[in-house]
Order: C-alpha cells, then structure tokens, then sequence
C-alpha cells in the first residue's frame, strides 16, 4: 500500500541537547507547540520517556496517543499512533543534526493511503510546519534567555 508523507525542517541556533530536552519530553509539548495538553499515560521500559512509553497529545477535541519506538539521546526519536487519530500505519521521525549554528531539526511522518488518511494528510500539511515554526522559537528563545 502506498503512504501519505508529510514534514517540516527548520534550524534551531540551540545545541541538540536543548532542543531534545524539548522533543523528548511530552509534557512540554504543550508549552511550546501547537498542543493543548500533553503528557504520559505510561512509562517507557527503562525509562519514563524512553522506548515503550505511551505519550498523548490533546488539540482541541482531538487526543493523539503514541508509542515511543526507538530513541537515539540527543539526535533521534521514531514513534508510532496507537489511538486517537483516524490513520493506519502511522510512523513518524524527529532527526536532530548538529550543525556550526545550532541544530537542524527534521520531523517526518508516513501512514497508509486510506480515505481517513487522506483528510488527516491535508491537515498535517500544515500543522507540521507550525509546529516545527514554534519549536525552533521555543528553543531559540531558551539560547536568548541563556545570553
């Protein structure tokens, strides 16, 4: 079956470590991006955030909750939709790269062409840009404060 792509790059002049201290933390979530409400209905195998937690995420009458997959510290973190939003196969990345500047950031997420798919395809077109718009603010704003 053929999948529905979406995702949003931006730059950050934060370290990896400031920016993952915000991507890897559901409860922030919500203090930073587009979010209502965000936090863990359970904790991770090792850890409270790492691999196996489950995270939600609440924007408007919408709750999303996903399973923290795979976790590299400080440069990526894979998870997956368990409930919440209408879509099959739902997997999505952050990858965090050092760069001279900061950090480059990209969050991608691909799930099957299914009819449900497709109307959440068209919203993610553009609540992933904004999200990522509000996490480089978020964790520029944290290297401002930091001055």
């Amino acid at each position: 079956m053929t999948q529905l792509h979406v995702e949003a790059e931006g730059t950050s002049r934060a370290d990896p470590e400031a920016v993952w201290s915000l991507v890897s933390d559901a409860t922030t979530f919500a203090q930073w991006g587009p979010w209502d409400a965000s936090g863990y209905e359970s904790p991770g195998d090792e850890s409270a955030h790492g691999v196996g937690a489950i995270q939600w995420f609440r924007t408007g009458r919408t709750t999303s909750v996903e399973r923290v997959l795979e976790i590299d510290e400080c440069r990526r973190l894979v998870y997956t939709v368990i409930r919440g939003i209408p879509v099959r196969n739902y997997r999505a990345e952050v990858t965090l790269t050092p760069t001279s500047a900061g950090t480059h950031i990209r969050w991608e997420g691909n799930w099957d062409t299914t009819l449900l798919g497709r109307i959440v395809h068209r919203k993610l077109r553009s609540f992933y840009p904004d999200m990522m718009a509000r996490l480089v603010a978020a964790a520029d704003h944290g290297v401002a404060a930091s001055e």
